[in-house]
């Protein structure tokens, strides 16, 4: 969420980077070897990589790395490297700064390619990438046998599971998941869901790895799970399906007991908590040194008033402006600690990550993220507690970003379970004339393409999976304008569509502003209102 006009900055799926290794090393002649990667893949295409690794002991000066794509494929953008282009043959040479390949050290270059080939006939050095005996099947040393099976979720026909990735000498290239004896699904990530199953109907599950050479391991222990009856009734959603944004320590927040009695909504999600601004792995209040959660009493008191008028809070990690601790944190298992000393201070059952500006795109940032969720949501189960995690999602003119969408794929990929997608439906430069069917036919958009990310979820199921986030009054864009109408009209389509939540940014606008104010300030909403006119509209949302 933000304050202050700023653009927001749309990149293609084609510069996004998993990191998930799909494809097998081939062993050149001497002591380089090649290893090929689809680092991502959006279907029309995908980034790729080689890394050159010297197996050697002593350095090597020098490599170029040739190969071929298939008709209808080609090479775009690239990085890391020169290269000459021949009708479909690439051939990649070292630059002045990644020449050298030490003894036991390795380099590597990226690609974009538009299609879905891979690359054919590759060699290292003149020499043929598959140890130049032209057929690689030689190796015969099956990868590890995958470990931590778990179930990340189920529907009344569909389940979802995860689990940690095998090695091999050569190189994973997927994994078969199975029900029982016969095989469900094949896929390149360490993460899956089946679908097609009965309600009501226990199903087991087990995975084995194969490798370039075709090898494939020992299956992994057998999870069982049972699909929900039905049509898959969503994770319930509390007390917190009409709940308002709220800076707990910023804006001039006003008192709990003036918000409970003025606008009747009992339910808040306070934002935000990022690291330090200096940096460090340790969540602070607005990323201010001075109000650390560790030593919080002042946000505490405001929980504890919430609660005691029969409300719940969520906390939200990020925002647009700050250091997001997924981004200070340097692994997962750190970030989850850091995110479950929160979890803990407030005793929370709802947590938000609103993932904006450098966050969003960032594929090392996020892979944390998604696997600390994964590390909450088992922390959770552990200790018999619930843990709803929803994803705050900036959006477009028509929908989610090509980033949105790899974000949401991303947290599939490492088994994080998400249980609303909350779609910020302003800051996208929609007309404040028809501001509220506008808005509309953006969720329409995120909705169908949400239904392409989660085929697994009925068309309902999703509905109740999705959040809708308004901002009241003025925005940062100056196209746009929310009137109290406007936030009525909404109000009917997320009662029509049973919504999971209906929020606003933020609590801290709900107020006329005084005196010469900014176009969007962040303690009033520039518009003629009464205190809480917009609040006490989402306060009559029941999903």
């Amino acid at each position: 969420m933000r304050v202050r006009p700023r653009a927001l900055t749309i990149l293609t799926a084609g510069l996004l980077a998993l990191g998930v290794l799909t494809a097998g090393r081939a062993h050149a002649a001497g002591p380089l070897t090649a290893t090929f990667a689809k680092t991502s893949d959006w279907g029309s295409g995908y980034q790729g990589q080689f890394t050159v690794k010297n197996d050697g002991s002593s350095a090597v000066s020098g490599w170029t790395v040739a190969f071929d794509l298939p008709s209808g494929s080609s090479v775009g953008t690239y990085w890391d490297a020169l290269l000459t282009q021949s009708g479909s043959h690439y051939t990649f040479k070292n630059r002045d700064y990644n020449a050298s390949v030490p003894a036991g050290g390795s380099v590597s270059f990226g690609f974009v390619v538009s299609g879905s080939g891979t690359p054919t006939g590759c060699t290292l050095n003149g020499a043929a990438c598959d140890g130049g005996g032209g057929g690689g099947g030689s190796d015969t040393q099956p990868p590890s046998t995958p470990t931590g099976l778990t179930v990340t979720g189920h529907t009344s026909s569909s389940v979802s599971l995860s689990w940690n990735a095998s090695t091999d000498d050569v190189g994973v290239t997927g994994y078969e998941v199975y029900q029982g004896s016969s095989p469900a699904t094949t896929v390149s990530g360490t993460s899956a869901t089946v679908p097609g199953l009965a309600a009501s109907t226990s199903y087991s599950f087990k995975v084995r790895a194969k490798d370039a050479a075709g090898n494939a391991s020992a299956f992994s222990a057998t999870v069982n799970a049972t699909t929900d009856s039905g049509g898959g009734t969503p994770p319930p959603s509390g007390d917190l399906r009409a709940a308002p944004y709220f800076m707990p320590l910023d804006n001039d927040p006003q008192p709990i007991s003036g918000i409970v009695s003025g606008s009747g909504v009992k339910s808040l999600v306070l934002a935000f908590v990022l690291a330090p601004n200096g940096g460090g792995c340790t969540p602070a209040w607005d990323g201010d040194t001075a109000h650390p959660v560790s030593s919080d009493t002042a946000v505490k008191a405001q929980v504890d008033a919430v609660r005691a008028a029969g409300g719940d809070v969520a906390v939200s990690f990020g925002g647009y402006n700050g250091l997001e601790l997924g981004a200070a944190c340097s692994d997962a298992a750190s970030l989850a600690q850091a995110y479950q000393q929160v979890i803990d201070k407030y005793a929370l059952t709802h947590v938000d990550f609103d993932i904006e500006g450098d966050d969003l795109g960032d594929a090392a940032g996020e892979t944390r993220r998604f696997q600390a969720i994964k590390i909450l949501k088992q922390n959770a189960a552990a200790a018999g507690r619930a843990l709803q995690v929803s994803l705050t999602m900036p959006v477009t003119t028509v929908g989610l970003s090509d980033l949105d969408k790899a974000e949401i794929q991303r947290a599939k990929d490492n088994g994080a379970d998400i249980d609303l997608y909350a779609v910020m439906a302003f800051d996208y430069g929609g007309p404040a004339a028809s501001m509220a069917a506008d808005v509309q036919k953006v969720m329409e958009a995120a909705h169908t393409q949400l239904a392409a990310l989660r085929p697994d979820l009925s068309d309902a199921n999703l509905y109740a999976r999705t959040g809708l986030i308004l901002m009241n009054g003025h925005t940062d864009q100056p196209s746009e304008l929310f009137t109290q109408d406007t936030f009525r009209t909404l109000l009917g389509y997320a009662q029509q569509h049973h919504l999971g939540r209906l929020s606003f940014w933020s609590l801290n606008r709900d107020r006329q502003c005084t005196g010469t104010t900014g176009w969007a300030d962040g303690k009033c909403s520039g518009v003629t209102q009464q205190p809480y006119d917009f609040a006490t509209i989402i306060g009559q949302f029941t999903g």
